[in-house]
């Protein structure tokens, strides 16, 4: 899975590898901080900026085909959707309602 994930990255990402363990630990960390009252809001925004900077990723995959798994790659208008919904549900769960 690890090169599935490497050949998502476009080709201008430097170490990409490294890269994807520090986007692992963005997303585990904005998770818990989601649960936390105290840091709730700002996780969320902070998670907003990573969908937003993760989405090259996801528009390489799609156009190159890149699967997960052997999996056929996700359509990009279905990615594309998929980062909207995600951005939307995050604003309204960490953001509004706080």
């Amino acid at each position: 899975m690890k090169s599935d994930l490497v050949r998502m990255m476009p080709d201008w990402i430097p170490r990409p590898l490294a890269l994807i363990y520090f986007t692992g630990l963005c997303e585990i960390a904005g998770a818990i901080g989601l649960l936390v009252p105290g840091v709730r809001q700002a996780a969320g925004l902070a998670l907003i900026v990573f969908f937003i900077v993760v989405f090259p990723a996801n528009v390489k995959a799609a156009r190159s085909g890149v699967g997960m798994s052997g999996k056929r790659a996700t359509p990009l208008w279905l990615r594309t959707s998929m980062q909207v919904l995600f951005i939307a549900l995050t604003w309204w769960s960490a953001v509004s309602l706080n």
